[in-house]
Order: structure tokens, then C-alpha cells, then sequence
């Protein structure tokens, strides 16, 4: 009798019942599509935030006294400590290996730079005291699990546009010999001389003042002497200019080569000097900016099992022995403002959805309500007492949320499909945690906006009703 007095309400009402599964429907929409975007929108803004370069440096710990202005180094590029390249697997091994996307070394030193039309150096070809930058470009890192992981500056630094190509990771390999007939850079693999030519990315200054062209030539010597007998007694290398360079910084005048090359010029081998790591990281909050050294066990643990930049760096700087991790606060903070105010948009259009949805769920009730009062009057009247009148409109209006729910869940993944496409590219992954939350969103929200409604019902008196007053 139950189930058949509310299929007979439905039926004999329809109009009603759709529009408030309408109103529900689209304010669950939004909804849906508001937290789906809310939970994935972390990570792809993460994602896309990481296109804005490194946001944490490592430097020698011995570098106490730092002389930087506007972000600028000002020290020679050649003073201060190094850091060995053998450790920088061990950045794969930290808790949050998965988060640290890219990685890239940076050593810099002199170098005398000209063309192959300068014959002298009094041509106006002649470029001195260049710098000269070692890195990695699509450098294949082997890890200790026996994988390999890829990166260099192409990954931390995505944005820097380059006319033809990086050079190539082995270019100029460090193992040669000096072979009558050859060029310098050959490598002995067996019996077999195979030629490792040198290559180079000039950046844009560089290359106007020198009319450089991808294609071209140069030669690059080092002051320091004793480092040039290492490429077999030669004074200077030729190398390929594979790219041109336009970075908006301070790349744009130095030629850059792989790092193997530069640590032979500056008679630093299996040295860096400064790393640069892009790693994906949460908003930092109060709890983040804590010092570590205060906060007790279960704190810690906390602390390191969140991925704030803090503790990533944190966990870089216990596997990297005498360095000194910091973060990119440029980067890191504009990642937090941004992602809050996303989240915080999102939030406000939920509870906007919300309260729309509550509001016409209960003018549709109320209007329900109204049209039946001579029928609960009568049914008050045979005997059905406030509960059982209550207990019925609410498992009316519960079967509406369920339906309106569900139809929003599927609307909303569709909404959330275009918004994600739009903004970042790719759509959330559906989940069936909002579908849970989604539906509990709906019972709670037509309850709440029947209850009103509901409650004159069940306290309406039957005989005043029944005689038309």
C-alpha cells in the first residue's frame, strides 16, 4: 500500500516531481562537474605550472654568503664549492620520487669563443670571455633499480625556445684520443675509432653578435690551459652549433654545451655547481612552513608524507650530502595563489549550485503540498497520524533525490568533461567517490528544502481543510 500511494502520487503529478528532479538534476550537475575539476584540478595545475621552470635549487652548503640580486648571481661563475654529478641518482630514491619530474646540473666558466671566418684574435669576430654553461639535454640518467630516467633543461625549463635542437648527450664525449688524420673527439669503442663530434646551443645574443646560424662552427677555448691538454694538446675545440637559443635570460649570452665538455674546460670533472629540479608539490599552509626540527614524531611523519615543496626538499637534501636545497618561492608561492583561488571559485559555484537547488526543490515542494492538502487532510482523517503523513512525503521526495542525483551525476561528468578539455586539455577521470557524495548532496539538499514544506503538512488539521477553509 505504501509504495503503491507514492507510485499514484507520482503519476497522477508528474509535473511537479520532473521539475524538481530538474532542479536537482542541473544543481547536481554543477556540482559534479565543479568537484570533479576540484579533485583533478591540483595535479593539472601542477602539471602546467611546471612549464614555469624549476621550483627548488640546490647549491653547495659551503656557499654561505650568497650574492644575489633580484634572483641575479652576481659571484664569478667559477668560485665557490662543488657537488659531485655521481649523486644525483639518489634524487630518484626519495620518498617522492614520483613527484620530481625533472632535474637538471649547471656549470658555468669562461670560455674565448670565435668564428671560423676570425683569423685572428683582433677579428671583429672574436667574442671574449663568454660564458660558457654545461648542462643536460635529454641526458638518460641510469637509476639504481635499473631503470633509466630522462631529463636535463628541456624538461626544467620547457618554455626556452630553440631554432633547430638541443645537442646531442654524448656530444663530444670526454673519452678520446688524438688520432693522426681525425678530428679532435675521437672515441675508441674496441678496435673501432667512431667520431663524437662536439656540439653547442649559442644563445640569442651570442648569435647576433656573431652572425651565427644553426649549421655553423665555432671554437671555444678555455683560459685554463692545463684543462685544454685534455682534449689532446689541442688549444680549442670546433663545435656544431645545432640551436639557437632564446631563453629571456641570462642564456642569451653564453653558448651552452653538454656538461661532461664544460667540467673538462673548468678543470672540474664529475662536478656541478648548481641543480635546478622541477618537482609536482601541494600548496604549502601554515603546517608546512613549520621547522622540522620542532615538531615531534608523528608530525614529521606527516610533514614528509605530504608533498609539500618544503619536505620534498627536505628529502633531496638528506640524500644529497653537503647541499643545501631551496625553494623557488617565485614559483612555489604563485602555484599556492593560484591554486587556492581556483579551489576557492570552485567552491563558491557548488555552494551557489547548492542553494538554488535547495531553494527550488522547496518551492516545488511547497506548491505540492498545497495542491494535496484536501487529500493529507483525508488521510489524516481515516486515521494516518502526523509520522506516517511525514514518512510519506519524505520517501517521495528521497525517491526524487535519488533520480535527480543520478541524472546530474551524468550530466555533470559531461560538463566537466568540456571544462576540463577547455582549460587544461585533458578531462578528469570520473569517480565514484563524487557519485557517493553526489547523491548524498541531493538527499540532503531536498530535505532541507522540503522540510518546511513537510512540516505544515503533517501538522495541518484535517477538518478545517476538509470543509473547504
Amino acid at each position: 500500500m505504501f509504495l503503491r500511494l507514492i507510485t499514484d502520487s507520482i503519476t497522477r503529478r508528474p509535473r511537479r516531481k520532473l521539475l524538481t528532479i530538474a532542479a536537482l538534476g542541473l544543481g547536481m550537475a554543477v556540482v559534479t562537474a565543479a568537484l570533479s575539476v576540484s579533485l583533478d584540478v591540483g595535479d593539472r595545475l601542477a602539471a602546467e605550472f611546471r612549464s614555469l621552470g624549476a621550483n627548488l635549487v640546490v647549491t653547495p652548503q659551503a656557499d654561505s654568503l650568497p650574492l644575489e640580486i633580484g634572483g641575479v648571481d652576481y659571484r664569478p661563475v667559477n668560485s665557490g664549492a662543488y657537488l659531485p654529478e655521481s649523486d644525483l641518482p639518489k634524487i630518484k630514491t626519495v620518498f617522492w620520487h614520483n613527484n620530481i619530474v625533472a632535474f637538471t646540473p649547471i656549470l658555468e666558466t669562461n670560455a674565448q669563443v670565435w668564428s671560423p671566418a676570425s683569423k685572428n684574435w683582433s677579428s671583429p669576430g672574436v667574442v671574449t670571455d663568454v660564458p660558457l654553461i654545461g648542462t643536460w639535454a635529454n641526458h638518460a640518467l641510469n637509476l639504481s633499480d635499473g631503470s633509466t630516467f630522462v631529463t636535463g633543461i628541456n624538461a626544467t625549463n620547457p618554455w626556452f625556445q630553440i631554432e633547430g635542437k638541443w645537442f646531442a648527450p654524448d656530444a663530444g664525449s670526454s673519452e678520446r684520443v688524438n688520432v693522426p688524420g681525425n678530428e679532435l673527439g675521437v672515441a675508441i669503442t674496441g678496435h673501432t675509432y667512431i667520431t663524437v663530434p662536439f656540439e653547442c646551443v649559442a644563445g640569442t645574443n651570442v648569435a647576433k653578435r656573431m652572425t651565427l646560424h644553426v649549421g655553423d662552427t665555432l671554437h671555444v677555448a678555455s683560459p685554463n690551459e692545463t684543462a685544454m691538454q685534455s682534449y689532446a694538446g689541442k688549444s680549442s675545440v670546433a663545435c656544431t652549433v645545432t640551436g639557437i637559443l632564446g631563453s629571456g635570460a641570462s642564456e642569451d649570452d653564453a653558448i651552452l654545451m653538454p656538461l661532461g665538455n664544460v667540467q673538462v674546460f673548468a678543470g672540474k670533472p664529475g662536478a656541478y655547481r648548481k641543480l635546478y629540479v622541477s618537482a609536482l608539490t601541494k600548496p604549502e599552509d601554515a603546517f608546512a612552513h613549520r621547522d622540522p626540527k620542532s615538531m615531534d614524531q608523528k608530525e614529521l611523519e606527516r610533514w614528509m608524507c605530504t608533498a609539500y615543496v618544503s619536505s620534498i626538499a627536505y628529502s633531496i637534501q638528506e640524500v644529497l650530502p653537503g647541499s643545501d636545497v631551496r625553494v623557488i618561492h617565485r614559483v612555489a608561492d604563485g602555484e599556492g595563489q593560484i591554486l587556492t583561488r581556483v579551489r576557492s571559485l570552485l567552491w563558491l559555484v557548488t555552494f551557489a549550485a547548492l542553494l538554488a537547488a535547495a531553494l527550488a526543490v522547496g518551492a516545488s515542494s511547497a506548491a505540492s503540498v498545497i495542491e494535496r492538502r484536501s487529500e493529507l487532510a483525508l488521510m489524516k482523517a481515516l486515521g494516518a497520524g502526523s509520522t506516517s503523513v511525514g514518512f510519506l512525503l519524505a520517501s517521495e521526495q528521497l525517491l526524487l533525490a535519488f533520480v535527480g542525483g543520478t541524472l546530474g551525476y551524468a550530466l555533470g561528468l559531461f560538463l566537466a568533461r568540456i571544462v576540463g578539455t577547455k582549460i587544461f586539455g585533458v578531462p578528469p577521470t570520473p569517480s565514484l567517490l563524487v557519485l557517493g557524495v553526489i547523491l548524498g548532496l541531493a538527499i540532503l539538499v531536498t530535505l532541507l528544502g522540503s522540510a518546511l514544506p513537510l512540516r505544515r503538512a503533517t501538522r495541518c488539521e484535517p477538518a478545517p481543510v476538509l470543509r473547504g477553509e
